[in-house]
């Protein structure tokens, strides 16, 4: 079953479906390796990776296993980033968070606004019952956008992925649809 990848807006924000134009864009973001300080992959050296990811983002919903959204600002169309519900199990209702922002924008609530947007998709029309997320340990400005959405801390991860060539720890995070408070300023898809 294939999952639709929608186009979702709030006030600042437009989620869409991948473009091959947003190849160059969504290098410079991956090729950052401030960006991708935490993360449990190097920063991208090969252009080609973009191209790569975008299709991949396509085979995702063709297959039905997730969803990867690129997000730019609603008032200058500048690509802000990507966030995903990836690893969707429709017979445990499940699937996991994932983001990735360009740091010009971070401290600014575009990673919790386009969250709340994609949670809201996910628990309406994809009838979610639970949302994970995980995040490296250091990480706090991740945690604190999963907790401004509403996710609890379950548990750690010890030693589970080596980041920079560093053994690290990452944070469970899980949100369940009974504990899912939507924000009124978000607008429905279109």
């Amino acid at each position: 079953m294939s999952l639709p990848t929608p186009t979702l807006h709030t006030a600042r924000l437009r989620l869409r479906p991948f473009e091959d134009a947003d190849a160059s864009d969504l290098f410079a973001l991956h090729a950052n390796a401030h960006v991708l300080r935490y993360w449990d992959a190097p920063p991208w050296t090969d252009p080609a990776r973009a191209e790569r990811f975008i299709a991949a983002s396509r085979q995702m919903a063709e297959a039905g296993t997730g969803a990867r959204l690129a997000v730019d600002r609603v008032d200058d169309g500048v690509f802000l980033g990507w966030c995903s519900l990836g690893r969707w199990n429709p017979d445990y209702r499940s699937a996991s968070l994932g983001y990735c922002y360009d740091d010009a924008v971070w401290g600014h609530g575009h990673a919790t606004e386009a969250g709340r947007e994609l949670l809201r998709w996910a628990f309406d029309s994809l009838d979610l019952n639970r949302v994970q997320a995980e995040t490296d340990t250091r990480n706090a400005a991740s945690a604190r956008v999963l907790e401004k959405l509403g996710f609890v801390r379950e548990g750690t991860l010890r030693e589970d992925c080596v980041v920079n060539g560093e053994v690290s720890d990452s944070w469970v995070y899980g949100l369940l649809r009974r504990e899912w408070q939507p924000s009124p300023e978000t607008r429905p898809a279109d």
